[in-house]
């Protein structure tokens, strides 16, 4: 008898396994398949409360968990991307979002062929062959998705299975009296189980895998239900820990929301039941805990939405703003902010990030290529020093950069996101090249001034002239980046070309000045010097638009 119970709980075990498992590939097959219409959905979101709601929704829909969807918020709201006021809106929505799991787990009361055990086995099949045997990476995604499907439903055939010989047992039917006729009791146990798992997707499943049996009651589904949409709350608030004060109220925004939404529907289906004491004692299916838990999620946001002003107040009481000035940061430690691992929870919007902060990185080098020149053409050394300040940002940045995006690599990226990340990591190295030019040529702007060196009126501006042409072509480059532009791009390659013509004439202009005695041998040294890095500059520009190019080309072949 003891073996035979430690099979039903192994049993149990493997299918919460199977359904946590096929979850997860199935959220990562639909985080794939979204590809650039999840990088676009932040783009969409403004103060506008209502399409905050249809984001969060969304997302949580797409990523199948109001945990991952709240903590990414935290994220974006620590990060400066998001204010309160459009974090109120994305939570809600996530609370929307969540209950499309429950809809997937009751699908098997729908309809005999709806039944996990019918086509579950198929949708494992067919999803891994597709894995296996596609060459197309959206193929390969479809196989993903269809894999998580077939293993979500097959967990939950274990789970149910596994539970089914003890329906009868006295012990259900007593927890779940004691749960149900205290309402504390009951939200405190979906509360903890909740926290525990940290999905509350998962612990729905699992009391609509006991409501499959026929062992749970009205009264307790929905108090346990009510504290599983506290439960969730556990995720976002530990994520917090260490963020910025306006991120900890965020994840307190989201706690308050199914606190109240718990408290005002405990009260109401409290009255229900007293009033009809038949309906809380009799048996509730899976349907309608799903029908419950959509229509308190909904039901939910319809009151509090008007209030979202008032839940924004409420946290801030809670969580105190300290006095104080803001401070100018550099534009590292912006960034250090900005790149927070929460971002992480959804690939597509993390990379969307980087891009981001990888064009202030060009920004703050495009500015070192001016004051460069300002440095060498205007022998300005109050400029040559901020082009060694900036270069130390640049450098900073660069690690940060780097070490970002290598934990972004090791998430699962389709292919088209593999390319990009490749990229980036190629055109951090450029901005970083770029950035060492331009501190050799504060160098030779040093050296000049240092030496007394003059250029002629001629050479002035030639120089003049080309560090123009090269800060246009970084421009170029960086903005087709920020625009995916392939206009932009033609650009790039067009002021390199017009680069490599002025380095041509400067050189052979410079030589004749030499050779007529109008410029001597020293200010040849450093001219020569700092057309070659110009050149240089141009170079890595091009690479950079390059990239552009062909993530361009790679989208045209799809």
């Amino acid at each position: 008898m003891k073996i035979e119970m430690i099979g039903v709980l192994f049993q149990f075990i493997g299918g919460l396994g199977m359904f946590l498992y096929g979850m997860n590939q199935m959220a990562d097959g639909l985080q794939k398949s979204a590809g650039h219409r999840m990088q676009r959905l932040l783009e969409v979101l403004t103060s506008n409360r209502l399409m905050g709601v249809l984001l969060g929704a969304g997302i949580t829909a797409i990523i199948q968990s109001s945990s991952a969807t709240t903590v990414m918020i935290v994220g974006f709201v620590n990060a400066g991307l998001m204010n309160l006021t459009q974090a109120v809106g994305v939570i809600m929505g996530a609370n929307i979002g969540t209950t499309v799991t429950s809809w997937i787990v009751s699908m098997s009361e729908w309809g005999e062929m709806l039944k996990p055990e019918f086509f579950a086995p198929l949708l494992v099949g067919v999803g891994a062959a597709v894995i296996m045997f596609a060459k197309d990476s959206r193929k390969k995604e479809i196989g993903e998705i269809l894999t998580g499907f077939g293993f979500l439903f097959i967990g939950l055939t274990f789970m149910s299975s596994s539970i089914e010989p003890y329906k009868d047992a006295p012990v259900f039917s007593q927890v779940f009296t004691v749960l149900g006729k205290n309402p504390l009791l009951g939200i405190l146990a979906g509360a903890v189980v909740t926290a525990i798992i940290q999905s509350s997707s998962a612990s729905v499943g699992i009391l609509q895998t006991l409501a499959l049996n026929g062992v749970v009651n009205w009264q307790s589904a929905i108090f346990i239900t009510l504290g599983q949409n506290i439960g969730t709350c556990i995720t976002a608030i530990l994520s917090s820990i260490g963020a910025h004060k306006t991120a900890k109220r965020a994840a307190v925004i989201h706690l308050l929301f199914n606190v109240v939404g718990a408290i005002i529907f405990s009260i109401i289906m409290t009255v229900v039941f007293a009033m009809n004491p038949a309906l809380g004692a009799s048996s509730i299916s899976s349907v309608e805990i799903s029908i419950f838990h959509t229509v308190f999620n909904v039901t939910n946001t319809i009151i509090l939405f008007p209030f979202a002003g008032l839940l924004v107040k409420a946290s801030g009481l809670l969580v105190k703003e300290k006095a104080g000035k803001e401070s100018k940061d550099a534009p590292d430690v912006q960034m250090s902010r900005h790149l927070d691992a929460r971002i992480l929870e959804t690939p597509s919007l993390a990379i969307e990030q980087i891009q981001n902060e990888i064009i202030s990185m060009g920004e703050t080098a495009k500015k070192n290529i001016r004051l460069a020149g300002e440095a060498l053409v205007h022998s300005r050394e109050d400029c040559a020093k901020e082009v060694y300040e900036n270069e130390k940002i640049i450098n900073r940045m660069q690690k940060m950069l780097t070490g970002y995006l290598v934990q972004i690599s090791n998430l699962s990226l389709n292919e088209e996101q593999h390319l990009v990340v490749k990229n980036l990591f190629y055109t951090i190295n450029d901005l970083e090249r770029i950035g060492d030019h331009c501190e050799n040529l504060a160098e030779l702007a040093d050296e000049k001034i240092q030496g007394n060196v003059v250029f002629s009126e001629e050479a002035s501006q030639e120089m003049d002239s080309m560090f123009r042409v090269v800060e246009e072509a970084v421009d170029c480059a960086v903005s087709a980046r920020r625009e995916n532009d392939m206009t932009l791009v033609r650009q790039a390659f067009r002021k390199e070309e017009e680069v490599d013509g002025l380095e041509e004439d400067l050189r052979e202009n410079h030589m004749k000045r030499l050779a007529d005695m109008e410029c001597n041998l020293e200010n040849g040294v450093v001219f020569l010097d700092a057309v070659s890095n110009l050149e240089r500059i141009s170079d890595h520009a091009v690479n950079i638009a390059g990239y552009v190019k062909e993530e361009s080309a790679w989208n045209g072949s799809m």
